[in-house]
């Protein structure tokens, strides 16, 4: 900065005010993009236990995306470091994003699922760290916290108006679409690409980029190894954290199973729906106070403290499960608890990178927090899928376990 205001063809940035063009059109976009994500994520499970699908198979698809979208982070990052500019490949991928759930309308069996859900994050994994560096970019460090937690805000009410949508939109094509569920379902994926492509469209017409000069001669493997030594650190902590932070539609599943005795199957899915917009809602309402308090005390304590929270959860929710009891109260506080974790999680790990990483570097940065957290949710949701089939409290025991060691070692970071 140095004391002169950044410009892109002569319009400036701003990059004093914490909400500023930038901040509000990342936000809006995000809101868009996970209003459709979470449109089908809300109705996948149902969807794939109408296939026939297992548990396991839902760990299978949700890791092996993930770990798709994870890989690509990290190429996507170091590219935009390379080229000096992000927003075009970032358009591209919310593009590709948006239209993936759609997918899921033409799936007979979890194969094609899975394929649509690999598209789904092969997008987000394009579009993920770039929209992060642009984001620390476009405002000052003092206030950082509060910047991206209002955009995890706005990104995450769009996970709470999305299955909220989805639930209204259940009820109304099924009385329009015939007595066959599995049409009603195909249809709400089909519609999930209307906001998708929209999120895409913001981008592209709102945000601003500052480009840099490029570096063609920046290669891979040394720009991962420029990276702080603090930083490393705390991606270790991270990644044990990662391995066991299970995929959150688990906790659908589990709801749906521990309710259908005495509810249903129908009702089940439809209280589990709303469960999960409570989650959102928690996920939605704690990044922006959590941000804005980490700019005062630090990053470290609070994000150790969201990991805790994710380890209490998992014990409970296997506990429930191993008794086969678990009314919609109980499950609320889970659930709720869970999305607050996750608020804490994705803000203070953004901010913390932003922190430690160099401009210059921040695209590589953030593909390998993607990379981390990647890897570490294919061997959650595998691991925990897997061992929950032989029993429950094993599956979400080891998740607690690896929990409670990431917030140790993110504590140790200095």
């Amino acid at each position: 900065m140095n004391g002169s205001r950044p410009t892109i063809n002569d319009t400036p940035l701003q990059p004093e005010r914490w909400l500023n063009r930038n901040v509000v059109g990342m936000t809006l976009t995000s809101f868009l993009s996970d209003l459709g994500h979470e449109m089908a994520t809300s109705i996948l499970p149902a969807f794939l236990a109408m296939l026939g699908a297992p548990p396991a198979a839902l760990g299978a698809i949700e890791g092996i995306a993930d770990a798709t979208s994870s890989f690509v982070k990290l190429g996507t990052g170091w590219i935009s470091d390379r080229l000096g500019h992000r927003k075009a490949v970032t358009v591209g991928g919310y593009a590709l994003t948006g239209i993936s759930q759609a997918i899921f309308a033409f799936a007979h069996g979890w194969g094609l699922v899975l394929v649509g859900r690999v598209v789904g994050w092969f997008g987000r994994g394009i579009k993920g760290p770039l929209r992060s560096a642009m984001m620390a970019d476009s405002v000052p460090a003092s206030v950082r916290g509060k910047a991206i937690g209002f955009h995890r805000a706005g990104d995450t009410l769009g996970a709470v108006v999305g299955p909220l949508l989805a639930v209204v939109l259940l009820p109304f094509l099924h009385a329009r679409l015939g007595s066959d569920p599995g049409r009603t379902l195909r249809a709400v994926f089909l519609l999930t690409a209307i906001p998708g492509l929209a999120a895409a469209a913001v981008f592209a017409l709102v945000v601003q980029e500052r480009r840099r000069a490029p570096n063609h001669t920046l290669r891979f493997w040394t720009a991962v190894g420029s990276l702080p030594t603090r930083l490393r650190r705390a991606m270790l902590g991270v990644g044990l954290f990662g391995t066991g932070d299970f995929s959150h539609t688990l906790m659908i599943l589990a709801a749906i199973q521990l309710l259908t005795p005495s509810l249903g199957t129908v009702k089940a899915s439809a209280v589990a729906g709303l469960l999960y917009v409570l989650h959102n809602s928690t996920y939605a309402l704690s990044p922006f106070p959590v941000g804005a308090l980490s700019d005062r005390m630090g990053r470290r304590p609070l994000l150790s403290a969201g990991y805790l929270i994710g380890a209490a959860v998992s014990v409970a929710l296997g506990v429930m499960l191993t008794q086969g009891k678990g009314g919609w109260i109980a499950l609320g506080v889970l659930f709720a608890l869970g999305g607050a974790m996750l608020g804490i999680k994705d803000t203070l790990e953004d901010a913390i990178v932003a922190d430690f990483a160099d401009a210059e570097l921040r695209g590589t940065a953030y593909g390998v927090l993607g990379t981390v957290n990647g890897v570490g949710d294919l061997v959650s949701s595998v691991v925990v899928g897997a061992l929950w089939t032989l029993h429950p409290l094993w599956g979400f025991g080891y998740a607690a376990v690896m929990m409670a060691l990431g917030a140790v070692v993110v504590m140790r970071v200095n």
